[in-house]
C-alpha cells in the first residue's frame, strides 16, 4: 500500500491518498477549470499583481504576507508558485511581510502558512499562467491547448514561441482573481513534493547580512530602553542632565515611566541606559504568587468555564475502576538565541519605516501608529529575518520602541537590540498549565468515560492592532485602557488554553472543560503550540498510565482506542521504525510513546524514543527518537522534516530544563545560567518519516510535534525506573526527589 525509500537517516512514505480523513480540511478542488471559491487570503487581497509581477528582464516578483521564521516558508511558497506558474525557482524574487508592498495575510502563526499557500498561492499562479497562455495564443494565432510552457517560454507545435517577459504589457495582471484557472493535478507537479534547498541558506552560509541584527543603513544611530525593576513599578523621579551630557548621547526620551536613549554608538547607548537606570527611582509592588506556588494559584483563581467537548454515552456498563491524575507545565520562554531588534526611521514624508522580525507586521504597524498617535498609513513595517522564536516574543516590542526613539531623531535610522536580561525578563512567556484527567475504565482497562479539565492563563496577547499589548505602552499615562485580554478562551475548541485538550481517541464519553483564567501574574502570550504542549503531555501521559494499569502494551492500547486510518498508520509507522516490538530492556533505560494531531485537524505526528536515567544524579538523557508524521500533501519533504525535528528538539529542551522562576516581586530567570536549555551534545539521534498524501490538503506542520515529546519522555522514564513524572520540567533535582519518594 505504501512505498518506502530511504533518505539517509530520514524516511519519506508516498501513500496512495485513498484513505478517508476525519477532522480534515476540505479536500483539494477538482483539477480543472471549474470555479473555486476564493479563500480568505485571496478574497482580502484579490488583485493578482499584489502577489505576482512579471518583469521584462525575465524575473518574477513573488510577494507574500507570511514571513520567514526559519520554517522555510519562503522556499515552500516559491515551490508552489514556480510549479503552477511554470517558471524556474531561480527567476523568483521573493518579498515577504512588507505592509506597503505585500498582501496582508495576517499573522504568521498556528502552522497556517502552508494551508494558506495551498489555498491562495496556487490559485494566483495558475491564473497568471492562464493569462499568459491567452496572450500567447492571441499573438501566435493558435489555441491555448496547443501550447506548452517551460520556464516562462510558451511554444507552439511548429516551434514558434513567446515568453512571459515579452507578453506582459502595462497592467495586464492588475485584475481580480477568479478562481477559474486550471489547477494542476499532483502528478503534473515537478517541484512540489521535492526537497528543494531553502532559498535563504546560501546567504546564511556565506555570512551575508540577511538578518536584521546585521543591518547597518547609512547614518544609523543606536537606541536603548531602560526597563522598570518589576512589572508594576512606576517611575517617581529621574534626573537626565548628567546622561544628556555624556559623550555620544543624542537624545534622552522620557514619557511617563518609559525611558529611552539614542546615541552615536551601541556602547554609548548601553552606557547611557545603565547610567539612567542608576538615577531612576521607582515605586515597586510585591504582588506575584511565586513560581513555586503556581499549581495552587491556578487551582484557586476565578475562571471563565467553558465546555469544549461534551460527548456523553447514552447507556452502557458502569466503569470497573475510576482513575485520576494531574499534570503541570510551568511558564516557559521563547528563549531566542538572538535578542529582539528593530531599525526605525522617521522619514521626510512623515512615515516611520520599521525593519522588524515581527510575525504580525500588519497588526503591529497599526498598533504602533496608535502608540505614536499618527494615521495607520504613517507606519510601514518591513520584515527582515532574525533569530527564530515560533511565537510572540519581543519583536513587536522592539519595533515599537525603535519607532518611539526614532521620533526624537528624524531622518536617522535608530537601531535597537535588547540585552539578554531585557529579553529574558520582559518577553511574553508561554502560560503555565494545570491539567487534570479522570477516566472510568471497563474490566479490560479500556476507556468508557474520559474527562479533562485544563486550568491556564491566556496563550495569546499579540498587539492585534492595539498598543495595549506592547510592553512600553503599559507605562503611558493615561494608559491605553482597552481590555485586550479575550473574554473567553476563544477560537472554537482548539485555540488558546484548550488547544489539543480534546483527545484524538474514540472514547464513548469525552468531556473537556476549559477553566480560563484571564489575568496572569506574569506577562504571557503565544509560544509554540499554545496550550497544546501541556494538554498533549497530560493526555498522552495518562494514556500510558492507563495502558500500564491494564497490563497492555502502550502502542497497542492507543490503537485499541483509535479508528482513524491515517492516525493508525502514523502510530504503527513510528513504532515499527523504532523497533518497538523488539525492544530489549536494559538497566535504567526505557522506551516511551506519544501521538497527537495538532489542533485535532492539522498535521499528525507519532513519537517513540528511548531514554537513560542516571539514578545517582537524576539526569535524563534521550538516546534516540523516531517520528512518523502525516501533513497531507508535502511541498518540501526536507523542510517538513526540519520542522518535525526542530520541534522535537525544542520540546525536549522545554521538557528537561526550561522553567521561568519568579518570587513575589520579580522574574528571577534573567540569563542562560538561570534559564538553561538543551545543548548540542544532548540532542538525540532522530529518524523521521513523512507520509506524503498527494492530492490531499496541505496541513500545517510547524507545531505537529509539541506535547508528544514531554509525554514520551515521561513514559520512557516510567519504563526505565517505575517512577511517574507529572510536573515539568524533569530536572535532575526533581527526578532525584521522585526516585527517593
Amino acid at each position: 500500500m505504501t512505498k518506502l525509500s530511504q533518505m539517509n537517516r530520514r524516511g519519506f512514505l508516498a501513500a496512495s491518498g485513498s484513505l478517508t480523513l476525519a477532522f480534515a480540511l476540505p479536500l483539494m478542488p477538482a483539477f480543472a477549470a471549474d470555479p473555486v471559491e476564493l479563500p480568505a487570503d485571496l478574497k482580502n487581497n484579490p488583485m493578482l499583481d499584489m502577489w505576482i509581477r512579471i518583469n521584462a528582464n525575465g524575473t518574477v516578483n513573488l510577494n507574500i504576507g507570511k514571513v520567514e521564521l526559519g520554517q522555510g516558508v519562503l522556499t515552500a511558497y516559491a515551490q508552489v508558485t514556480a510549479d503552477h506558474l511554470d517558471v524556474g525557482m531561480d527567476r523568483l524574487i521573493v518579498t515577504a511581510g512588507d505592509t506597503a508592498e505585500t498582501p496582508d495575510q495576517g499573522t504568521t502563526a498556528g502552522s497556517g502558512s502552508m494551508p494558506a499557500a495551498y489555498s491562495a498561492m496556487r490559485l494566483v499562479a495558475a491564473e497568471v499562467r492562464e493569462i499568459m497562455l491567452g496572450l500567447a495564443a492571441e499573438k501566435l494565432g493558435v489555441a491555448t491547448d496547443r501550447l506548452t510552457v517551460d520556464d516562462g517560454t510558451i511554444t507552439t507545435a511548429d516551434g514558434r514561441s513567446a515568453t512571459y517577459w515579452n507578453l506582459v504589457d502595462g497592467k495586464v495582471l492588475h485584475r481580480e482573481a477568479t478562481g477559474k484557472a486550471y489547477l494542476k493535478a499532483p502528478d503534473e507537479l515537478k517541484i512540489v513534493g521535492t526537497s528543494v534547498p531553502r532559498i535563504d541558506i546560501p546567504s546564511i552560509m556565506n555570512g551575508e547580512a540577511i538578518f536584521l541584527q546585521d543591518q547597518r543603513p547609512e547614518g544609523m544611530v543606536f537606541g536603548q530602553v531602560v526597563r522598570p525593576p518589576t512589572y508594576k513599578a512606576r517611575l517617581t523621579s529621574l534626573d537626565t542632565a548628567a546622561v544628556e551630557a555624556m559623550q555620544g548621547v543624542i537624545a534622552v526620551v522620557r514619557r511617563n515611566s518609559f525611558i529611552g536613549v539614542v546615541a552615536l554608538s551601541k556602547d554609548q547607548a548601553l552606557q547611557a541606559a545603565t547610567a539612567l537606570s542608576r538615577v531612576a527611582s521607582w515605586e515597586v509592588e510585591k504582588d506575584l504568587p511565586g513560581s513555586a506556588n503556581m499549581k495552587e494559584w491556578l487551582r484557586t483563581q476565578e475562571a471563565v468555564i467553558e465546555k469544549k467537548k461534551e460527548q456523553v454515552r447514552a447507556s452502557g456498563p458502569a466503569p470497573s475502576k475510576v482513575v485520576a491524575q494531574e499534570y503541570y507545565r510551568p511558564y516557559q520562554m521563547h528563549g531566542s538565541m538572538g535578542t529582539s531588534a528593530a531599525i526605525a526611521t522617521l522619514e521626510s514624508d512623515g512615515v516611520t519605516k520599521v525593519m522588524t522580525h515581527s510575525q504580525s507586521v500588519g497588526p503591529t504597524a497599526k498598533a504602533i501608529a496608535k502608540l505614536l498617535g499618527v494615521e495607520e498609513g504613517k507606519v510601514r513595517l518591513q520584515h527582515v529575518q532574525a533569530a527564530g522564536c515560533y511565537g510572540h516574543n519581543m519583536a513587536d516590542d522592539a519595533a515599537a520602541d525603535a519607532a518611539l526613539l526614532a521620533q526624537a531623531v528624524p531622518g536617522k535610522p535608530v537601531f535597537l537590540q535588547y540585552t539578554r536580561e531585557d529579553e529574558h525578563l520582559w518577553e511574553p512567556y508561554g502560560s503555565a498549565m494545570l491539567v487534570t484527567v479522570t477516566a472510568g475504565v471497563d474490566g479490560a482497562g479500556d476507556v468508557l468515560d474520559w474527562e479533562l479539565d485544563v486550568y491556564s492563563t491566556p496563550h495569546g496577547a499579540r498587539p492585534g492592532g492595539n498598543p495595549s499589548n506592547l510592553v512600553s505602552a503599559k507605562y503611558w499615562d493615561p494608559a491605553f485602557d482597552v481590555d485586550t485580554i479575550p473574554k473567553k478562551s476563544g477560537g472554537g475548541p482548539n485555540y488558546n488554553t484548550a488547544r489539543n485538550a480534546i483527545a484524538d481517541y474514540d472514547f464513548p464519553t469525552q468531556i473537556v472543560t476549559d477553566r480560563y483564567i484571564r489575568q496572569a501574574p506574569v506577562r504571557v502570550s503565544s509560544t509554540r503550540g499554545l496550550g497544546a504542549y501541556g494538554n498533549i503531555f497530560a493526555i498522552e501521559s495518562f494514556m500510558d498510565e492507563l495502558a500500564h494499569s491494564a497490563g497492555v502494551d502502550p502502542v497497542e492500547y492507543r490503537l485499541r482506542h483509535m479508528k482513524e486510518p491515517r492516525a493508525r498508520e502514523c502510530i504503527e509507522t513510528a513504532a515499527a521504525r523504532f523497533g518497538w516490538s523488539g525492544f530489549k530492556k536494559e538497566r535504567n533505560r526505557g522506551r516511551g510513546f506519544a501521538f497527537a494531531r495538532y489542533k485535532n485537524y492539522a498535521a499528525m505526528s507519532a513519537l517513540a524514543l528511548e531514554v537513560e536515567v542516571n539514578p545517582r544524579n537524576g539526569r535524563i538523557r534521550v538516546l534516540r527518537a523516531n517520528t512518523a508524521s502525516d501533513a497531507g500533501q508535502v511541498v518540501n519533504p526536507d523542510g517538513l522534516i526540519n520542522q518535525i525535528e526542530g520541534g522535537l528538539i525544542q520540546m525536549l529542551s522545554w521538557t528537561l530544563k526550561e522553567e521561568v522562576r519568579f518570587d513575589d516581586t520579580a522574574i528571577q530567570s534573567s540569563d542562560w545560567a538561570s534559564y538553561p536549555f538543551l545543548t548540542f551534545t544532548e540532542v538525540p539521534t532522530i529518524d523521521s518519516v513523512v507520509i506524503n498524501r498527494p492530492g490531499e490538503s496541505y496541513l500545517g506542520a510547524g507545531e505537529a510535534l509539541t506535547g508528544q515529546a514531554a509525554a514520551a519522555v515521561a513514559n520512557a522514564v516510567f519504563d526505565a525506573t517505575g517512577v511517574r513524572m507529572r510536573d515539568l520540567p524533569f530536572t535532575p533535582p526533581r527526578v532525584q526527589a521522585a526516585l527517593k519518594a
